[in-house]
C-alpha cells in the first residue's frame, strides 16, 4: 500500500482509535452514493500526518474531513470528486463556512477543512455534496463537541 495512502487511512481511522474523545465518524446512506464525514480537534493527529497534509495542529483547532463514495457492488465502494461545502453553528447560533480542500491520494478523494474551536464548545455542522455529473446534493448533519483544556 501507499505510504501516503496509509496516512490518510490513519486519518480516517483515528475515529475508530480514539472514540470517546473529541471527534465522531459518521456515514449516511443517499442510494447510490454514500457520504462518510467526522470531525477532530487537529491536537489530536499525529504530527507526521499533520505535516504530510499541511493542517495546523492545536487544541484550538478543529477540522472536518468528508468522503463521497458511489456504491460499486463488491467494493467499500469508489471514492468520487463531488462539490463539497460544510458550515459549523455552535449553540448560540454564530455560524462559520468552513473551507475545504481536495486530497487525492491513488484512488482516495478527501475533503479536508479546518477551523477555530473553543473549550467546551459544541459545534453542530451542515454538509452539502453534489457528486460530480450529478444534479442532486447530498446533505448530512451532525454535532461534535470540542474540548481545549
Amino acid at each position: 500500500m501507499n505510504p501516503r495512502r496509509i496516512i490518510i487511512s490513519l486519518l480516517l481511522g483515528l475515529t475508530f482509535l480514539f472514540p470517546h474523545s473529541a471527534m465522531a465518524e459518521n456515514s449516511k446512506d443517499f442510494g447510490q452514493y454514500v457520504v462518510h464525514f467526522n470531525a477532530l480537534a487537529t491536537d489530536m493527529l499525529p504530527p507526521k500526518v499533520a505535516r504530510e497534509y499541511r493542517i495546523t495542529r492545536s487544541r484550538n483547532r478543529g477540522m472536518v474531513n468528508v468522503t463521497v463514495l458511489k456504491k460499486v457492488l463488491g467494493s467499500p465502494g469508489q471514492p468520487v470528486h463531488a462539490r463539497v461545502e460544510a458550515r459549523a453553528e455552535n449553540l448560540v447560533g454564530q455560524t462559520r463556512d468552513i473551507r475545504l480542500r481536495e486530497i487525492r491520494e491513488g484512488n482516495a478523494i478527501y475533503y479536508i477543512g479546518e477551523f477555530r474551536v473553543a473549550h467546551e464548545e459544541t459545534l453542530k455542522f451542515t454538509v452539502r455534496a453534489q457528486p460530480q455529473g450529478t444534479q442532486q446534493f447530498l446533505e448530512v448533519h451532525f454535532s461534535q463537541d470540542f474540548y481545549t483544556n
